[in-house]
């Protein structure tokens, strides 16, 4: 099924998130149950009477603990189950969320934040992707006969990755300035995805970002090399992607908002305990070859930290993206709806 979208309302996502990130968006038309005790948390049963929320979310090709929370059972006894919407591109996400078109989304800190300080109601309802060494949040690809194999090499190259305003894009030209490269020498084009490694082999670009699941393609490419990952270019402080939610949604509904928080906790822990498994659910679901699907680590419980938060808000007003002061960390997220939260320091 296609998201059922107005046109009015994207164009008044369009008008919010301006430029060429805006500019690129487009509205496309069992496992067995694991009681591991990373994955435990206090049982959930609701109350007689009251009723289930149905809480719309994007049915994305993708490495997501929404889908894999519903297949680990994690939504039963609860108060909310997910509805899906159809595929949404990935730049329209939170700005989506932000006007309730749909109540969660998967996508980076520096969007959230850009959202809000455009007035959009939204809050970071939960921590996401943790990058390690051996599970990166994304990986830079070249063509092996490129000669590309600095920062340098880039001036005057063309990049593809998924989006403008979101890790790809402020993780990459940070680094890329501290290695002396001037960023407007560079064509950035926003490619998905699940076509980076295509477009890139194909010589329609010169660089491409890619996330897992789709960068195990490009990894196992012979005629591709890789270049870097993010871990490489700063440690993994940038790579957090939670999940917001539209601020309506809490309001009305914060038993069922506690109810997803707790149910994609569970599966970030189940994942982080059963990585190989958590990659054969997600092959299957998107129809992918296993050899192709990278593994995800995920943080501990799910628990929001600030300094991947205020990472992004230095960034943005460094560019220029945001007024100095405009948006504070503490207006970014809560972990209210996390039972997990009061455990940790």
């Amino acid at each position: 099924m296609s998201v059922n979208i107005s046109r009015r309302s994207a164009l008044r996502t369009l008008a919010l998130f301006g430029g060429a990130g805006a500019a690129s968006l487009v509205l496309p038309g069992c496992w067995e149950k694991d009681s591991a005790k990373s994955a435990a948390a206090p049982a959930v049963v609701k109350s007689v009477g009251e009723k289930v929320v149905e809480f719309k979310y994007p049915d994305n090709p993708s490495f997501d603990l929404i889908y894999l929370a519903e297949e680990l059972g994690y939504f039963e006894g609860t108060l909310a189950r997910p509805k899906y919407v159809g595929k949404i591109a990935a730049p329209q996400l939170i700005p989506l969320v932000g006007t309730g078109e749909i109540d969660f989304g998967m996508r980076m800190v520096p969007l959230v934040i850009s959202a809000i300080a455009s007035g959009l109601d939204l809050k970071v309802v939960s921590a996401g992707g943790k990058t390690l060494e051996e599970a990166p949040h994304m990986k830079y690809f070249v063509r092996k006969d490129s000669g590309i194999r600095t920062p340098k090499d880039l001036e005057g190259k063309t990049v593809g990755f998924n989006s403008f305003g979101a890790c790809a894009e402020f993780v990459t030209k940070t680094y890329l300035r501290q290695h002396g490269v001037d960023v407007n020498k560079i064509n950035w084009l926003v490619v998905p995805d699940n076509q980076g490694e295509q477009t890139l082999e194909t010589g329609n670009i010169d660089l491409a970002i890619i996330h897992p699941p789709h960068s195990g393609g490009a990894e196992h490419n012979p005629a591709l090399h890789k270049l870097w990952s993010d871990y490489d270019l700063d440690r993994g402080l940038g790579g957090m992607a939670p999940y917001s939610a539209h601020g309506r949604f809490i309001r009305e509904h914060p038993e069922a908002t506690r109810d997803v928080v707790r149910a994609v906790a569970r599966a970030a822990n189940w994942v982080n305990a059963n990585p190989e498994e958590g990659r054969k659910i997600t092959a299957k679901r998107i129809g992918m070859d296993l050899k192709n699907v990278e593994r995800y680590a995920y943080v501990d419980n799910l628990v929001i930290t600030e300094p991947p938060i205020q990472y992004y808000i230095d960034i943005l007003e460094a560019e220029g993206k945001i007024p100095r002061g405009k948006v504070a960390v503490k207006d970014v997220y809560t972990n209210e709806f996390n039972p997990f939260a009061g455990q940790q320091a």
